[in-house]
């Protein structure tokens, strides 16, 4: 099939990447928005994500106009436990949108933490921003250590650094090291690259340990470091770009402007 000319490709941007840039959701969940007849165009529903917008304004989601669109920001967040990562919980537990501090914009996780996890929690104004950290072939690793109960055996941890299958789910390469041993319990170094849910908690049950308690200490280059929890802060724009790359900062609209 020969590639479309200029003529004939269509202008504007995909309705579901305006949504995600505008940081209301990611592209996915303003696909499924669109599904749900959240979303109009120039005043009619619509109900396909095919689309390509060239009017911002003509946009309305759940009757209301975009928000302004803000240049793609970072911040790092000590998340404690006891906080769900998500804008609300049909539950009432608290979220970590309840712990934002006043004044900051609407931001979303990247990635999670369940609700008794602690530690590094990136957070985003940008849903493209969110969806190319979190893509698999990005390949941040993500470091924890999790304080699990039993006698850690060594050649077992190493083992996962081959992959392993739990419950029909199929877990890449994982890095795992004792760090020590204190009683029944010990600290075990985690690094994985997918981040598929509640994996470190899931493998390490496959290996019949129960672990007792989880901290993200980093996303790929951003490091939980001294960040005091329950304190969020942003990342300078400056370091932002270093860390994606110039190609990738551009292509993502992040700004050359030191902060």
């Amino acid at each position: 099939m020969n590639n479309p000319t200029p003529e004939t490709t269509p202008k504007g941007d995909r309705i579901a990447k305006i949504m995600a840039r505008a940081g209301l959701c990611s592209r996915r969940d303003a696909e499924r928005w669109i599904a749900e007849g959240r979303v109009a165009v120039a005043g009619k529903v619509i109900d396909s994500p095919a689309l390509n917008i060239t009017d911002l304004n003509s946009i309305l989601v759940d009757g209301k106009p975009l928000p302004n669109t803000e240049p793609p920001r970072l911040w790092r967040y000590h998340k404690p436990p006891g906080i769900v990562t998500t804008a609300r919980d049909p539950e009432g537990r608290p979220t970590v949108s309840d712990k934002m501090p006043a004044g900051m914009p609407r931001v979303m996780p990247i990635g999670r933490l369940d609700i008794t996890s602690e530690g590094l929690l990136l957070l985003t104004n940008d849903g493209e921003l969110k969806r190319h950290l979190e893509l698999p072939t990005t390949g941040w690793t993500r470091r924890y250590r999790a304080r699990v109960y039993g006698r850690v055996e060594v050649e077992k941890l190493e083992a996962l650094s081959k992959g392993v299958t739990v419950e029909g789910i199929q877990y890449g390469a994982i890095e795992a090291k004792l760090e020590h041993q204190e009683g029944a319990n010990a600290w075990v170094a985690i690094g994985i690259r997918e981040g598929k849910n509640r994996e470190v908690r899931k493998v390490m049950a496959h290996l019949g340990y129960t672990v007792n308690r989880l901290i993200r200490i980093s996303f790929g280059p951003f490091q939980l470091g001294g960040l005091e929890r329950g304190v969020v802060e942003e990342m300078p724009t400056h370091v932002l770009r270093d860390q994606l790359g110039k190609a990738t900062a551009e292509k993502l609209g992040i700004a050359t402007r030191r902060g």
